[in-house]
């Protein structure tokens, strides 16, 4: 199991450690991924725009569906960081597309919190609110306190932006309340405490 970050979900490469540069020297489109994703974490945003590019394209030129899916999702982290939002949400657009055909759940949520995340920053609050909130029956579904906390958080930040305080404060109750269920009795004086003050 290689040590760097991998792209959420099933979205990653399929080989075995000892094969991947070999894999690399044989498929520059590999080659170009796995150096756009070094300049992504080393924040050299022009030259991991470029290498995942050009990895985009040779994905397309395979047909190889979980490439195109790694390139854009990797690229639509590029755009967020450069503040190109409308080509980011074209990049997950795209990623999401193939992971919901794969019925790949695990990367298609991930997505969807990227998504949300753009919309948020675009201050489209009611795009984002739609897709957190999908995002939230899921973990909801799934009984993942640590997911549906996180999520509410967000679903209350996007609120306080609206400037809608009793939902932001709502949204921190329901929080507040999961704690309480799993004795986590510091959280919840806080969260409780954070809703109050948005009443006031």
């Amino acid at each position: 199991m290689s040590d760097q970050v991998q792209p959420a979900g099933s979205i990653g490469p399929m080989t075995e450690p000892e094969k991947k540069e070999d894999e690399a020297l044989k498929d520059p489109a590999k080659a170009d991924y796995k150096s756009g994703r070094e300049y992504l974490s080393k924040g050299d945003y022009a030259q991991a725009a470029y290498a995942l590019h050009n990895s985009l394209k040779g994905f397309e030129e395979q047909d190889d569906e979980q490439g195109i899916a790694n390139a854009s999702d990797r690229l639509g982290d590029v755009c967020v960081a450069k503040e190109e939002y409308a080509m980011a949400l074209d990049h997950f657009q795209r990623a999401f597309d193939i992971c919901s055909k794969e019925n790949d759940i695990f990367s298609t949520v991930s997505l969807n919190k990227k998504i949300a995340g753009v919309y948020k920053r675009l201050g489209e609050h009611d795009k984002a609110l739609d897709i957190l909130f999908d995002v939230f029956d899921h973990y909801s579904q799934l009984r993942d306190p640590k997911g549906t906390v996180e999520i509410l958080e967000v679903i209350a930040e996007v609120y306080m932006e609206q400037g809608k305080n009793d939902m932001a404060a709502d949204a921190l109750r329901t929080v507040a309340g999961i704690h309480a269920n799993f004795k986590h009795s510091k959280l919840a004086r806080e969260f409780e405490e954070r809703a109050r003050m948005l009443e006031q």
